[in-house]
């Protein structure tokens, strides 16, 4: 079995590097003022991958931290996936031209699949649909707006049209410690061949281990942002036991399906 991948987040708003309650932008706190340096501080942890959002982009449909972005490629030699305010096929040339591993397509694919499919068709492999839900149901422009479109009927339009991943967000769990929402995931998971993300208040080792478990397993990996900056997961702990150097019991962990 394929090692799962826990991807540090890195949330841009005004250039710094921050997290967010339930979605909100009043809400962010500031974790460090230098998200290039944070980029290499994670892969000097030993992380593998690095998850990246463009806040301010997501709200105004293009780029708002570029800079950032460029300076955080620059920083790190770990692949890098970057979300927000990517709603053109233009956008996405320009952004893997500067080194991105995948862009992450999430009100476009809303709006207009059709771009989506002919971005995977363009550039194989490169391509994840960001799927953000509060309430069971899809949400858009950087979270502002809901629309009547459940989670797993948007996955299953991009069935076979080479998207590399699916990464599924809880709003309702964002940033605010509550547990990945395993229910809604796994389903989805189970529902898609494409491989899925977990997203949306993972909370401590517990999830890590609820990675692991056999239902768990068509799952490509989680994100997790605010407990590794609050220190709540250790990273070397954590990438132990999903490598397996760490046996685990399932009393370690409380059924997130329930």
């Amino acid at each position: 079995m394929t090692t799962k991948i826990l991807f540090p987040a890195i949330d841009l708003k005004g250039g710094e590097c921050v997290r967010l309650e339930l979605g909100a932008m009043e809400s962010a706190r500031v974790y460090n003022a230098d998200p290039a340096a944070q980029a290499k501080a994670f892969e000097d942890q030993g992380f593998q991958w690095l998850h990246v959002v463009d806040l301010d982009g997501a709200f105004a449909g293009e780029s708002r931290n570029g800079a950032a972005v460029e300076a955080i490629l620059k920083s790190t030699k770990n692949p890098v996936q970057l979300g927000g305010g990517i709603r053109t096929l233009n956008h996405v040339e320009n952004w893997l031209a500067k080194g991105l591993a995948r862009v992450i397509l999430g009100t476009v694919a809303v709006r207009d699949p059709g771009l989506v499919r002919e971005a995977c068709k363009r550039f194989p492999g490169k391509i994840a649909v960001g799927i953000d839900a509060r309430g069971g149901k899809v949400a858009v422009e950087g979270w502002a707006e809901a629309s009547e479109l459940g989670v797993v009927e948007l996955a299953q339009r991009f069935e076979g049209a080479g998207v590399a991943a699916i990464i599924y967000t809880d709003i309702d769990r964002d940033g605010v410690l509550a547990g990945i929402n395993w229910e809604a995931t796994i389903d989805l998971a189970d529902a898609v061949t494409i491989p899925v993300i977990a997203s949306g208040g993972l909370a401590s080792i517990a999830d890590i281990v609820r990675m692991t478990m056999p239902d768990a397993a068509r799952l490509e990996g989680a994100i997790s942002g605010r407990a590794l900056y609050d220190g709540r997961i250790d990273a070397a702990e954590a990438l132990a036991v999903l490598r397996g150097d760490i046996e685990v019991e399932p009393a370690m962990f409380e059924d997130g399906r329930s």
